[in-house]
């Protein structure tokens, strides 16, 4: 079957305003990866939405759009993040009026833009920074979601903001049809709310708060790089940095859930183009 689909288009935007990550480069190498697994035919373009204003159209069939710094507000009436919104609503269209389906993956700070948009929770700053490697339960929804198909629950993953979306109870939910499917780790000595991990925000779109595309090999890159170290030591602790350097060596941690699911959110896309 594989051989018979047509190219299978990849959009990635990238939402990092030009400042140097791993994130980036985590999601082409999941991507290629999943290519030259399954022999496919596809092709991927990198679209940098923040600092040259550049976005696809829909003649993309997988779109996956990356994490980035700063406040998810701060687009607010600018030409980027009109663009993001823009392109939403059209991919949404799209899948209206087609059998062929258009699928988005959207990353912590693209997740937090499209719960603005959708009307979805409460996106709030934080009262500290979240970095590390934290467990993430999965709801009912999201034990039975494909995007998790093969994780544990709880399972682990890179989690990095100064923002978040809370309220799951949020009344939109029902009434758009999303549903949540994670949520922060439970913490019963804390008197705050746990936080959205990760929404299925229709059939085509999903998305999450964390960073599923996290390696260890970036991520061991990103904590032993000096100014980082410093800072992650004055901020959390040395004891949460050695345990975050000795949880990369984990097979089930954080390479578990890079391996599972965007690889599973593009074989549930690529399914829906054989299908179409």
């Amino acid at each position: 079957m594989t051989e018979q689909l047509k190219e299978i288009k990849v959009a990635v935007i990238d939402m990092n305003n030009g400042f140097p990550n791993q994130g980036l480069r985590g999601i082409l190498s999941i991507v290629s990866t999943y290519k030259e697994e399954h022999a496919l035919n596809l092709s991927i373009q990198v679209f940098d939405l923040r600092v040259k204003n550049e976005i696809p159209g829909t003649e993309f069939d997988i779109y996956i759009s990356s994490g980035g710094p700063g406040s998810p507000y701060e687009g607010e009436g600018q030409a980027w993040e009109n663009s993001f919104f823009n392109l939403l609503d059209a991919l949404e269209a799209y899948n209206q009026a087609h059998e062929d389906k258009k699928y988005a993956f959207l990353i912590c700070h693209s997740f937090q833009m499209a719960c603005r948009k959708y009307g979805l929770g409460l996106v709030t700053e934080r009262k500290s920074n979240a970095f590390g490697i934290f467990p993430v339960t999965l709801t009912a929804q999201g034990e039975n979601d494909i995007i998790y198909a093969g994780l544990t629950n709880p399972f682990f993953a890179i989690d990095s903001r100064d923002w978040q979306v809370v309220d799951a109870e949020d009344e939109t939910f029902h009434a758009t049809g999303a549903e949540v499917l994670a949520l922060e780790k439970e913490r019963p000595h804390v008197d705050l709310e746990r936080c959205i991990m990760s929404i299925r925000f229709s059939k085509e779109f999903v998305g999450t708060q964390f960073h599923p595309e996290a390696d260890p090999d970036g991520m061991r890159l990103y904590l032993l790089e000096e100014e980082k170290k410093k800072n992650i030591i004055a901020a959390h602790g040395e004891e949460k940095y050695l345990d975050m350097l000795e949880s990369l060596d984990n097979p089930d941690r954080i390479l578990l859930t890079q391996k599972t699911i965007l690889p599973n959110f593009l074989t549930e896309a690529i399914q829906s183009l054989k299908e179409a």
